[in-house]
Parts: structure tokens; C-alpha cells; sequence
């Protein structure tokens, strides 16, 4: 199984990364209990050997970018490739609003940039596309930004092919973040698109937060790998698809390094198809 992904000759990372969306307060909003542990959960991951870190400006808002930023300077001799997002607003716990006002993502970009300590973001999604405005004003917002020096590589979340194809035409798209799992695969044709395009495909909540821990098919197998059913639903992901670059976010230390050791499980072909007929 191939265990790395390469964005370009300067950018490969393990395919196994990390997200910071639990880090903030409930509802992904505020700040988290404890603000050094939140960055020691990271500072776990990267010593782990954790290279690629998805985050975005509206986990708190702002709060995980924070506690990032304090983990990278903790390791600043490891080499992070880092994700960020722009394109919600939030108006309090589990509210989110897509805002693509260019003027507005423009401003968040630079906001990230502070909130991270980077000079360049190395891939910058539109969290959402704003129906207000077209592919073409937002993504070459972002494709202006490119030109500027200040993100490197541009990605999309939640879309559709015809809308990874429209924006291609507006500029290079390396990365598409939709939500797959084990049991939720309604965006099976984006993964394969983006399979045929190289195109790194970032599964959020891979693990359905905790549904997946249940079912006797998922924990028979868990069992006879020795493994926790959340490791077993991960090495799934990474045999699905090469592209697949999966971000299991955790607060636990112990669960990062639980998430991490998926990635040495391999599956028999029997396995991976039983499991493949859960969703």
C-alpha cells in the first residue's frame, strides 16, 4: 500500500494526516478547556510523524489555527505541510454560513497567515462555494493570492465533479474534501474523479465520529487484527484509494497515536470487501 501522497516535487507528505476540528470548544466554537493541551495533541502527532495538518479559520473561530501555530513553533525543525480553509462565517456553536464575498476571502487568507505564523499557506481550500457569487469569482480570488506568493496549492470542499471541473478552469484544483467514510460514501464518483486526476482526495469525518465503533462485522475484524474498529475503519480508507489522504481528528494523545498505527494494518482482500459492503 503506498503510503505517501506528492502534491509537487517539494510537497510529499504521509498519506495519514491529522485534523484540528476537535480542538475548540463544543461546537467547534470557542476555546478548548485546556489551550496546552490542545497543542500538545498536535505536538503528539507531528512527533508521531504526522507531515500534513488540516485546519481552517472557522474551527473557533480561529482557536485551532492558534494552538497550530504554537505546536509548529514547538517542532519547528520537522517539516508540516499545512491545509487551511476559507469560506464560512460562524455565528456560534455548530452555526455555519459559506460567505465567498472575494473582498472576504482575501481578508481570510491574510488572517490565516497571521493566525498561523506562515509566510505561504501550502493548500488552501474553499471551505464551501457561496451560491451568491460564481466558481469564477471565488476560486480566482484564490488563484490571485496563488500568483502573490502567498498559497501555494488550491483546494475545494464539498463539491460536486461539475464543480471541481469548473473551477479547474479558473486554475489548477490539487485537493477536494468531502465527507467519506466506511458507511457514508455518497461522493463515490468525486473520489474517482479525483483518483483519475491526481488530485488528493481528504476525507472529513472519516470515522463518523463514533458510529462506526459499532456492528458485528466492523468488530469481528477489529478483533482478529488486534486493532480498535476506529484503526480498522482508517486502514480501510487507505486501501480504498491511493488519493485518499484521511484526517482523524482527536483532543486524546492516546487516541493520535491509536489513529496513527492504523496505517500498518493490511487488510486481506476479503476483509476490505466485507467491510466495503457496510455502507
Amino acid at each position: 500500500m503506498q503510503k505517501e501522497f506528492t502534491f509537487d516535487p517539494e510537497l510529499t507528505v504521509d498519506r495519514l494526516g491529522y485534523g484540528t476540528m476537535q480542538l475548540p470548544g463544543q461546537g467547534v466554537w470557542g476555546p478548548a478547556a485546556d489551550a496546552k493541551k490542545a497543542a500538545a495533541v498536535i505536538v503528539a502527532a507531528i512527533d508521531a510523524g504526522v507531515n500534513f495538518i488540516d485546519t481552517a479559520d472557522s474551527y473557533g473561530p480561529f482557536f485551532a489555527n492558534l494552538y497550530l501555530k504554537d505546536a509548529l513553533q514547538q517542532r519547528p525543525e520537522h517539516k508540516v505541510m499545512v491545509a487551511t480553509k476559507v469560506g464560512f462565517t460562524r455565528q456560534g456553536p455548530n452555526q455555519w454560513t459559506a460567505v465567498g464575498n472575494p473582498a472576504y476571502l482575501r481578508q481570510q487568507v491574510e488572517l490565516n497567515l497571521f493566525s498561523l505564523g506562515l509566510e505561504q499557506i501550502d493548500l488552501l481550500q474553499l471551505h464551501r462555494i457561496d451560491p451568491d457569487f460564481s466558481i469564477e469569482e471565488q476560486v480566482g480570488e484564490l488563484a490571485a493570492l496563488q500568483k502573490e506568493g502567498k498559497i501555494k496549492h488550491i483546494g475545494l470542499s464539498q463539491v460536486s465533479v461539475a464543480q471541481i471541473k469548473a473551477a479547474q478552469k479558473v486554475a489548477p484544483i490539487v485537493s477536494v474534501q468531502n465527507r467519506y467514510n466506511l458507511i457514508d460514501r455518497a461522493d463515490e464518483a468525486v473520489l474517482d474523479y479525483a483518483e483519475q486526476q491526481h488530485m488528493a482526495f481528504i476525507p472529513w469525518f472519516p470515522l463518523a465520529t463514533g458510529k462506526l465503533t459499532s456492528g458485528d462485522a466492523l468488530t469481528t475484524i477489529a478483533t482478529k487484527y488486534n486493532a480498535t474498529p476506529a484503526q480498522i475503519a482508517l486502514a480501510w480508507l487507505l486501501q480504498r484509494s491511493p488519493v485518499i489522504l484521511p484526517i482523524p481528528g482527536t483532543s486524546s494523545v492516546d487516541h493520535v497515536q491509536q489513529n496513527i498505527a492504523a496505517q500498518e494494518i493490511k487488510l486481506s482482500d476479503a476483509d476490505f470487501a466485507q467491510l466495503s459492503k457496510l455502507a
